[in-house]
């Protein structure tokens, strides 16, 4: 056992640990703040040894022998005298040197100490953001984006999002690339169009481009915050897409219902479809929004096409002649290409098998589109004529073409060409180009004069009524690429016609024609599905066609065919309640009046012309009604007016209407059904109503405006 003498000194193991310790910190700093006095090692030792000396001292003094207490009670003192409680752990209290190697971390490092090191410092982990594949993504094509503004290098760009992989994130891209362009000047937007139309298919499929633009219009309203112009410059990116082919015209419709109609992204689809892609031309006008990818002329594009199909057929380098077709950036202008490709196919024999394989591979790589490659044949086939003083086998040739393309699939069966049965089917063609040709300028004419009758007897003059389908689908075809005040022409001159020179049958056909080609007619008109679906339900308010002929339609139209969409929408809108007053406000037909304001404008009318009026002017007035439908209410209160006032001065202005084509047959017939079936009301105050009326039915009969069953219906 040890004796309390030595409790209060340290043994020769823990003199060495101190020796050691001290040495290496002496060796860090001879003379240490930390250290009370800049003294040597024994210096320090002895000093310590005096004060545990003292305190043993002090404890054997004040607590005896304390052999079975296992140890004497440690109590130290100040220099002063003062007594000091010790701390745990054997630290000193104040003014003490505290333990021989203190653990306590914080109070040995001091930030503000010279020879602070701070890899003393203790360990903490600081939680830090885990970075995803796509914030990745988004961070690295910020540079290729703002490279490509630098350079315009649409190769380079291109390579190095493919380095980039992620193809499932390209609409990421798509998003960054518009949004930093609609703050920048036009040179950049158009460099935009044109790089989206270079990667689309080959780099970035159509589904990534869509989501792209969808996320744009539901970013929009947070882009107007920074770029005031955002919705007008989104707008145009959305329009330019759908004529460059890079968005289906449908992308429009389809997003309308997912948007709220109070957003900006509803907006920007609005404008876009209405002030863009409805206008005329609105193809080359959006193709020079910006400036043009290269602000070259037509025929400074033409001239291009000429000399990349020159150089296709030297070198045969398929790939290449359709990374040039790409680059042009006019997939609006494809047909050009098919039209030049086709007569070089056809001046050079060894050409054809080269020609043929470029437009198989354009037209399966989506680079030319179907509307285009069928646009391109017929404007080659207006031009054969001419070609066969050259190439006199150049007919044959293009028959042989045209099944070979129709049988790989490249060429839509629905194409109308030349006939292999010599100089009768050329003939046919000849007349059927002819009739095209005059009625597209008659209906060109109409749209400007709105002369009915004249439309009316110049048709007559052509002839061909086994074409009068055509007509149709021309007159509506056109209709619906212009303003509604067109759109509402058509239908006013298709109730004209179907009462004066075509027949239903004619009319049926014409709108089967529409409905089997209305996915090619989307491509270039936009929401073309529904204003053909307004168009047939307008007829059959203006009973121009029945309800059962919607159902003749449908039996006769393709399996799987788009137009069957159309025509169901058709019927939900015919049958609809106020089908008339609905379907007339669509296109904004007449004043959008109420029906009672409209019967007492008649009414008004009719009593002015009764009571001396002139004819022509009350003509005018039933004209300017825009209500061609409705004009059976002007037959009712004119036959009631005449019983009333007992004149038939009043029957003379429906022999003008009618002969002027004002009221058809059909209106006619409708309005004379009416008073028929009032009669026995009419009787009550009129006790010869139903005298007269069957003497205004005779006579009616007699001039044409009603058909002979009529009388038949009247008197059961």
């Amino acid at each position: 056992m040890a004796s309390p003498r030595n409790e209060g000194f340290l043994t020769q193991d823990q003199r060495e640990k101190l020796r050691i310790a001290v040495q290496n910190a002496e060796t860090l700093s001879l003379a240490s703040p930390r250290s009370p006095s800049g003294g040597s090692t024994s210096a320090l030792l002895q000093q310590y040894e005096q004060q545990q000396r003292a305190a043993a001292t002090a404890a054997a003094a004040r607590g005896g022998g304390g052999g079975g207490c296992g140890g004497a009670r440690h109590v130290r003192r100040s220099h002063s005298g003062k007594t000091i409680k010790v701390k745990k752990d054997g630290a000193g209290g104040k003014g003490t040197w505290g333990k021989l190697i203190d653990t306590d971390t914080d109070a040995c490092l001091d930030r503000n100490d010279p020879n602070y090191d701070s890899d003393e410092e203790p360990y903490e982990l600081v939680e830090a953001p885990v970075s995803t594949p796509v914030d990745d993504y988004k961070k690295s094509v910020v540079p290729i984006i703002e490279e490509y503004f630098s350079t315009g290098d649409v190769k380079l760009a291109a390579s190095d999002l493919k380095e980039l992989g992620c193809d499932d994130f390209h609409r990421y891209f798509v998003k960054k690339l518009v949004s930093m362009a609609m703050d920048r000047h036009d040179k950049e937007k158009e460099m935009v169009s044109v790089l989206l139309s270079s990667l689309y298919g080959d780099v970035i499929n159509s589904t990534q481009i869509r989501l792209g633009f969808v996320m744009l219009l539901e970013a929009v309203d947070d882009l107007a915050v920074d770029i005031l112009d955002a919705v007008d410059v989104l707008a145009l990116f959305i329009a330019r897409a759908v004529v460059d082919d890079i968005l289906p015209p449908a992308f429009l419709s389809r997003e309308k219902v997912s948007l709220s109609e109070s957003s900006k992204g509803m907006q920007v689809v609005q404008i876009a479809e209405k002030s863009h892609l409805s206008a005329p031309h609105h193809a080359e006008l959006l193709e020079q929004r910006w400036g043009g990818s290269t602000n070259t002329t037509a025929d400074a594009v033409k001239r291009r096409i000429a000399d990349l199909l020159k150089e296709y057929i030297k070198n045969g380098d398929t790939p290449e002649a359709c990374r040039c077709i790409r680059e042009l950036a006019v997939p609006f202008f494809h047909h050009e290409v098919v039209k030049r490709a086709l007569t070089l196919g056809m001046e050079s024999p060894t050409a054809e098998a080269l020609i043929v394989k470029l437009l198989k591979e354009a037209s399966e790589e989506c680079l030319i589109s179907s509307s285009q490659m069928m646009k391109g044949f017929s404007r080659f086939v207006d031009s054969l004529d001419d070609l066969s003083l050259d190439i006199p086998s150049a007919k044959s040739q293009f028959q042989m073409l045209v099944s070979k393309a129709v049988s790989k699939g490249w060429l839509d069966s629905s194409f109308i060409h030349l006939g292999a049965n010599g100089d009768a089917q050329d003939d046919e063609h000849e007349k059927l180009r002819r009739y095209k040709r005059e009625s597209v300028s008659m209906i060109h004419e109409y749209f400007l004069s709105d002369d009915v009758p004249e439309l009316i007897r110049s048709l007559k003059e052509l002839g061909s009524p086994e074409y009068n389908p055509i007509f149709i689908k021309k007159l509506i075809t056109i209709a619906m690429d212009r303003k509604n005040r067109e759109k509402e022409m058509a239908s006013v001159l298709l109730s004209s016609l179907s009462m004066e020179l075509f027949s239903t049958e004619d009319i049926v056909k014409g709108f089967i024609m529409l409905l089997e080609c209305a996915e090619d007619t989307a491509l270039d008109i936009l929401d073309a599905s529904d204003e053909l679906g307004l168009f047939l339900a307008r007829a059959v308010i203006d009973d121009v066609l029945a309800p059962l002929n919607l159902d003749e339609i449908s039996s006769n139209l393709p399996p799987n065919c788009s137009g069957a969409e159309t025509l169901n929408m058709a019927r939900s809108l015919a049958t609809a309640r106020h089908a008339g007053e609905r379907l007339l406000r669509c296109w904004g037909g007449g004043t959008g009046w109420a029906v009672e304001d409209t019967k007492d404008k008649i009414a008004k009318l009719l009593e002015e012309y009764e009571s001396g009026g002139d004819v022509g002017e009350a003509c005018n007035c039933i004209r300017e009604l825009h209500m061609p439908f409705f004009n059976h209410e002007v037959v009712k209160k004119a036959l009631v007016m005449a019983m009333e006032k007992k004149t038939e001065r009043i029957l003379d202005l429906l022999q003008e209407c009618f002969g002027e084509g004002i009221i058809t047959i059909n209106q006619m017939t409708k309005g004379f059904t009416r008073v028929r079936d009032g009669l026995d009301d009419l009787a009550l105050d009129i006790p010869d109503a139903r005298e007269k009326f069957m003497s205004y039915v005779k006579h009616a009969k007699k001039s044409g405006w009603l058909l002979p069953s009529f009388g038949v219906a009247t008197s059961a």
